[in-house]
């Protein structure tokens, strides 16, 4: 969901850090974090096929986690304003992906919104725009609502095909629930927020607790033998087989939902009613006017091609890579972009400009790999 950020800023610590860098973690810059890209021992190849294959645990505490309420009203209702999604259908347990939208209809992040009753809302922002996405719902809707901070929690992503076999050990309702539900337990006399959700396009959980039970929960958690701990690197590789968006990268305040094939958190009635910013830009693009789209690029051959390469067909240029790197579920590169729209077919060969030398590759439905989403 989000990219890194430099900055001069003292690095933040997440109430996991101890446990990072005890179990071997190399710690680099992210988001104004000092995090954990990858284990002494495993190594990003090796952390994104555990995960692929048992269960992966992640730190993504530093996520904005804040709970929205109404003053007199429900939240979604005002929330509706500054997203596209449909926000007032949600019901109790269940949670939505949706955008930030400025007037142009730029996104201004990407958010996951949980309902937990008429007057609650659970939101889950970026860790480097989490400032930023507050300031802007406090000056759009803090007249109707009131937003309050969870900066005392920590946040864990259990992600694998193993991930529910040991959820289930801690908390037995998870058998249940399905993909994009979420709910309010307990462990150890601690408030849990528990959804079945992730960002690696497998079978998962993130699990929201209090920053002082995080240490003693997560040295639980990996007691069980399919669990560990995995860092940023294989995070990116995972969420990019499973075509999922980096924000600062896949997408931006430039990039509308239609430009970055996200047409799908826009549902029929707010397509028809409107009422969030840049409506009669993105109406216009779904009736047929965009000019580029997000698409899967898969390069021949076997090294991967960065962000930032022009991609051509003939001596025109028709677009640029936002995202690439090496896939090892599918033991080749595997790319994202932004084409022009009358190039975007599904196989429309194009070449990749690295270093003055073409390299070939072709247009490909997303995801690279098939996600694993528990949804019956």
């Amino acid at each position: 969901m989000e990219a890194a950020q430099k900055t001069d800023a003292p690095l933040l610590k997440t109430a996991l850090w101890p446990v990072h860098t005890s179990m071997g973690g190399k710690m680099v810059p992210f988001a104004g974090y000092d995090m954990p890209v990858q284990y002494d021992g495993m190594g990003v190849l090796k952390e994104h096929v555990h995960t692929r294959t048992e269960a992966g645990l992640f730190d993504v505490s530093h996520m904005g986690q804040a709970i929205l309420t109404g003053n007199d009203a429900d939240p979604a209702i005002a929330l509706e304003t500054i997203v596209p999604g449909d926000i007032v259908g949600l019901e109790p347990g269940k949670m939505r992906y949706t955008v930030l939208l400025n007037d142009d209809g730029g996104i201004i992040d990407d958010l996951m919104v949980t309902r937990w009753d008429a007057r609650t809302l659970l939101v889950v922002v970026n860790a480097a725009c989490k400032e930023k996405d507050f300031a802007f719902i406090q000056s759009k809707i803090g007249s109707r609502t009131k937003l309050q901070y969870l900066g005392d929690r920590a946040l864990l992503a259990l992600q694998g095909p193993k991930a529910e076999q040991v959820a289930s050990i801690f908390f037995p309702d998870v058998l249940k629930m399905k993909f994009m539900e979420s709910v309010k337990t307990s462990y150890k006399g601690h408030e849990i927020f528990l959804s079945r959700s992730g960002y690696t396009g497998e079978d998962g959980f993130e699990i929201s607790v209090p920053g002082a039970f995080a240490v003693e929960f997560t040295k639980e958690l990996l007691q069980e033998p399919e669990v560990k701990l995995i860092g940023l690197g294989a995070r990116d590789s995972l969420r990019l087989e499973a075509g999922l968006c980096l924000y600062g990268h896949d997408i931006d305040d430039h990039s509308t939902p239609i430009d970055a094939n996200l047409k799908w958190v826009i549902p029929k009635r707010r397509r028809e009613q409107g009422g969030f910013p840049g409506y009669d830009k993105i109406k216009k693009q779904l009736d047929g006017s965009t000019f580029i789209l997000r698409v899967g690029i898969k390069p021949e051959g076997r090294a991967p091609i960065r962000e930032k390469t022009e991609l051509f067909i003939g001596d025109k240029k028709v677009g640029v890579i936002t995202s690439g790197g090496f896939g090892p579920t599918v033991d080749g590169p595997v790319a994202m972009g932004y084409v022009n729209a009358d190039v975007a077919k599904t196989g429309t060969k194009l070449n990749a400009m690295l270093r003055g030398v073409a390299r070939p590759c072709e247009i490909v439905a997303l995801p690279f790999v098939k996600t694993n989403y528990k949804k019956d």
